[in-house]
């Protein structure tokens, strides 16, 4: 391998996890990340530049070994826009025509791509969705579940009386503009599956963004799985859930396949039931997409800890998941039904005696850590000795980022960006997501006269409000012997409290500033 490996990487939109998280992971290792500028990238329900993009990415391939892209930022200038646009079929098409041509200009070009499955979320709210979604966004999905178990024979009287109503009341033109976008966007996705079997891109992962068992994603992720067997391409083309963590693993991926190495991960769980939840917004048991996230990012499961590269402590709910919020309340199944104590005790032991590296998956809950994981992990002064660690969002988001860093600590060891990327989690996983974003949105942000989908700016009081809070909860739950957590920058990406932007640094204590 070359002294320098260049990835040209298009991310799936602008948010820190999509733009920042694949190039913070892949500092100060010989892989450069170019990524394109942040004004040709869109900004939420606003498109990003798709021409611009286009001549930046055939710019930057000219320069590169390798590249990581998100599909939907290509052909539709992002995530949300993909569920927004007016484009026809004819379009997409020339635009994907694009990609054919440079992989001939430059066939040594090794292309890893991501392309989501439109979502169909369970509620009423526009904000990632056309504005109509707000009004009619559960019965357009109801609609889609109840129809597609009434295909299957298995929709109940009750859902039949629903879905008669729901076509009393939902009006034609929204239906038809919302399945004609659905239809075009999964046309695109099979398309996209010829590049594959032509050869143009290497490896592709259909993620899973906000999924169910039945309804509209249900039935497109079934047409695209067909198409995936006709082309005989399932040892390319991977589906599961998951989203926003996908530039990490494919990061990980080209890494791991341009090292010669598959990380072997053995899964060690906090209950004997936690392989068999299926977690919030997604639709399978979670042991089985676990597999795909370590195949996915070229490691393999390993049958035993002694054999594993890496052993990976997953706090898994004990039946059923529930949000990080509601964490201040007993729950008899999170309290009798898994042992925290356990794998705690474990890792420690792991990492302490046996000297082998250990990560957290921190899937106990939905959109954010576990406060008492985390308090204990603490306690036995290992959150800076990880190989990694994850806790946000969705339990797909969390495993793709954290199983990312860690295959990459495989490699380089406990380098300042690695510590930097721990700080990161622990102040936005477990300080933001778990404590801050919640305590703060359910009331000083509507006494400073905002609501929690609409700030005052990217940079304005709230985020003022929220660094200051992480201060005190970084001080409180994270800082210790080892080191501290500094903040250098907060903002809200999106003008609203679901995320929040944050540089920071891990500063080490004396003992630890010779390592």
């Amino acid at each position: 391998m070359a002294d320098r490996y260049t990835i040209a990487f298009v991310p799936l939109d602008e948010r820190p996890c999509n733009y920042e998280f694949p190039p913070l992971l892949a500092k100060g290792t010989e892989f450069e990340v170019l990524r394109p500028p942040l004004q040709l990238m869109g900004l939420k329900k606003r498109p990003g530049d798709t021409d611009g993009l286009w001549s930046w990415f055939e710019e930057a391939s000219s320069r590169a070994d390798g590249a990581v892209v998100a599909l939907d930022t290509l052909l539709y200038g992002g995530i949300i826009p993909s569920r927004l646009h007016s484009l026809n079929l004819e379009e997409l098409a020339a635009r994907l025509e694009k990609l054919r041509e440079l992989k001939g200009r430059q066939p040594e070009l090794v292309i890893y791509a991501f392309q989501l499955i439109m979502r169909c979320p369970q509620y009423s709210i526009s904000d990632e969705e056309p504005d109509y979604y707000a009004d009619w966004g559960r019965e357009i999905f109801r609609k889609g579940f109840i129809g597609h178990r009434k295909e299957l024979g298995n929709a109940t009287e009750e859902e039949l009386q629903e879905l008669a109503d729901i076509d009393a009341c939902l009006p034609q033109e929204i239906l038809e503009d919302y399945l004609s976008r659905r239809s075009i966007n999964i046309e695109a996705n099979k398309l996209v599956l010829e590049l594959v079997r032509d050869g143009i891109i290497e490896f592709l992962i259909v993620p899973q963004d906000d999924s169910a068992p039945f309804g509209h994603t249900a039935k497109d992720q079934q047409k695209v799985r067909a198409r995936i067997t006709e082309l005989n391409l399932e040892l390319k083309v991977y589906m599961y859930p998951g989203a926003d963590e996908v530039g990490c693993t494919l990061l990980a991926r080209m890494i791991n396949k341009t090292k010669g190495t598959v990380p072997l991960v053995y899964p060690r769980l906090s209950s004997v039931q936690g392989a068999f939840v299926t977690p919030l917004y997604e639709d399978r048991f979670f042991y089985e997409t676990l597999k795909y996230q370590i195949i996915a990012a070229g490691g393999l499961i390993a049958s035993s800890a002694v054999e594993a590269n890496l052993v990976l402590l997953l706090n898994t709910p004990g039946e059923t998941m529930a949000e990080a919020v509601s964490q201040q309340h007993a729950f008899f199944s999170y309290d009798v039904y898994r042992n925290l104590m356990e794998l705690v005790e474990y890792g420690d032991y792991t990492l302490k005696q046996q000297g082998k590296p250990v990560a957290v998956a921190d899937v106990g809950y939905a959109n954010g850590g576990d406060q008492k994981l985390v308090k204990m992990l603490r306690e036995k002064g290992l959150l800076f000795d990880l190989a990694g660690y994850a806790g946000w969002n969705t339990s797909s988001n969390t495993l793709g980022t954290v199983i990312a860093q860690a295959m990459i600590y495989l490699l380089y060891g406990r380098t300042q960006e690695h510590l930097d990327f721990l700080a990161l989690r622990y102040a936005e996983d477990v300080c933001y997501c778990s404590v801050v974003r919640g305590e703060l949105s359910e009331g000083p942000v509507q006494e400073l006269g905002f609501g929690k989908y609409l700030l005052d700016g990217q940079r304005g009081s709230v985020s003022r409000l929220v660094e200051q809070r992480l201060r005190q909860e970084l001080a409180s739950r994270i800082d210790g012997p080892g080191g501290r957590v500094e903040i250098i920058g907060c903002y809200m990406p999106w003008n609203r409290m679901f995320e929040v932007g944050l540089s920071v640094r891990f500063e080490p204590a004396g003992e630890y500033s010779e390592h």
